[in-house]
């Protein structure tokens, strides 16, 4: 009926409808091209309309559209949008947060009330009081600390908000590891292509400009690969991170498909890490196993992987085993107290120390060398490079925010743990619960040695994959329901199975003479 009143419509308005498709497409194109403007904001509200339309059918629809634009929005393959990296993943998260408030019957939000909300909240009102920090004397800039601000607190709030309240079902929970663990396999089959058939025009266009000083090393024999990441820094620790999760998801499910998967994505996982030749990922790997020794609560897991550990970082120390690869002789750098890398970043952290002795609030979110006067006194601590996350946040909001970032990253993590090791009865989603600390542990760890906390995807993935320990307990009778009954089909599928073995063998002669017997 609908498509007929179209057809004869369309019929009687052919040229207007000619026309309006046509302006639609310029639309498109200048928003392509030219950014936002008030002819391209009003011929795409259709789309927008749409996608509203798509979203209130299918609730889950914008949910997974964040999870593959967060995924791949600093892939260097995509087209470039002229508009700021992160505003995809902002829209799309206010969105998610704009449907849950009007469908308020959908979303259990006492959910949200709990420690890690508590902790963010303490953040994240930091952070909105450094807008009164002009430690510069360039007057408060709305602007520029606005920018600072949403990418390092308020993403994090947006996180763990729209996880909590959208992955709310055990079912929704395993879809979301199957997407992220499908997206993590995208990217080492994409570093797996890099190595073996060279990086496409736009990457090699990167690689030999903006990325070549810190991704082509050793007079060009070692080339740190970067998949569909922003830098290899960044790959190889959310690799590290991703590994960490799955292989204990893998070794912690009764199910096996789910084992399969999970084991095959934690595998990759941790053989793309070194592809990327971040010497700062073989510390994330580690660091992510000593945590689920402790959340394991089972020696018969905790001994084997002390072991596996033990003889790892052995191996890496004490012999040359794989030093004719340059990616492993980089990764076994890691360990050499003399590496001129870690000198040089002491050498800076020392410079910063002595500038921030009069800076207890750093020198402003937002504010860096473009907006710092060369006669300034702190012109030379915006010029420094931090090299890492934490000391990004030390160099912008002092010892003051660097305190509190630690106090409350401990208090989330901690109270994560606790659930972990005290709330949760069932194994299977006790293990789901401690690969997704583990993994935060990893990622922080990242984050201390590299700039790598707040980029995409990993702080949506981390920080969301965090809030949802805080949901496991709400879940845990379900979780055990949806669980039996799988377990149920499984061995239901292996009896016939047997059967169909047993039915396939061929019976031996003397069994026919015992039947006349």
């Amino acid at each position: 009926m609908a498509n007929t009143a179209f057809r004869t419509y369309a019929q009687e308005h052919g040229g207007r409808v000619f026309i309006l498709f046509l302006l639609f497409l310029l639309a498109i194109y200048q928003f392509a091209s030219a950014g936002f403007s008030a002819f391209a904001i009003i011929c795409i509200l259709p789309l927008f309309i749409i996608a509203i339309l798509a979203a209130f059918r299918y609730r889950m629809f914008i949910f997974w559209t964040l999870c593959i634009v967060n995924f791949f929005i600093q892939f260097k393959n995509m087209p470039e949008l002229p508009i700021p990296v992160s505003l995809p993943n902002e829209l799309l998260e206010i969105s998610l947060l704009v449907l849950a408030i009007i469908d308020l019957g959908s979303h259990q939000f006492e959910r949200t009330a709990n420690t890690m909300l508590f902790a963010l909240l303490i953040w994240c009102g930091f952070c909105t009081l450094e807008v009164f920090n002009d430690t510069c004397d360039l007057g408060i800039n709305i602007g520029a600390w606005y920018t600072g601000a949403r990418l390092l607190a308020f993403q994090l709030l947006y996180a763990f908000l729209v996880y909590i309240l959208y992955i709310n079902s055990p079912k929704l929970l395993i879809q979301y590891f199957f997407v992220w663990g499908l997206l993590s396999l995208f990217a080492v089959f994409w570093v797996w292509k890099q190595q073996n058939f060279g990086f496409t025009a736009t990457e090699n266009a990167w690689i030999q400009t903006r990325g070549r000083s810190t991704h082509i090393l050793q007079a060009g024999t070692l080339i740190r690969y970067f998949s569909t990441f922003s830098d290899a820094a960044n790959f190889g620790v959310m690799m590290a991170s991703t590994a960490v999760a799955f292989i204990i998801f893998a070794i912690t499910t009764k199910i096996r498909k789910h084992r399969y998967f999970f084991l095959l994505v934690g595998i990759g996982c941790a053989w793309a890490m070194f592809p990327s030749g971040t010497r700062t990922a073989i510390a994330c790997l580690m660091a992510g196993f000593i945590a689920y020794i402790f959340l394991s609560k089972s020696f018969k897991i905790a001994i084997p992987f002390t072991i596996v550990f033990v003889l790892f970082v052995f191996m890496l120390v004490f012999t040359n085993i794989g030093n004719g690869n340059g990616q492993i002789r980089r990764m076994r750098s890691a360990f050499n107290r003399n590496d001129a890398s870690a000198g040089a970043r002491a050498a800076n952290q020392d410079v910063m120390k002595k500038y921030l002795q009069d800076a207890p609030w750093g020198i402003g979110i937002g504010i860096g060398y473009e907006n710092v006067p060369a006669n300034n006194k702190y012109r030379k601590l915006s010029t420094i490079p931090p090299d890492s996350e934490y000391v990004f946040i030390w160099q912008h909001t002092g010892i003051i925010g660097i305190t509190i970032f630690i106090i409350s990253m401990l208090i989330m993590l901690g109270c994560a743990c606790w659930i972990v090791l005290f709330k949760i009865k069932s194994p299977s989603l006790r293990g789901i619960g401690a690969g997704l600390c583990c993994a935060f542990v990893s990622q922080q760890l990242g984050g201390y040695g590299n700039q790598v906390l707040m980029q995409f995807p990993n702080c949506l993935i981390i920080y969301g994959g965090l809030s949802l320990v805080y949901a496991l307990p709400y879940m845990e009778k379900e979780w055990i329901e949806y669980e039996s009954n799988i377990l149920a089909k499984q061995e239901e599928k292996k009896r016939i199975r047997l059967e169909k073995i047993e039915k396939m063998r061929v019976k031996p002669w003397y069994s026919r003479i015992y039947k006349y017997l």
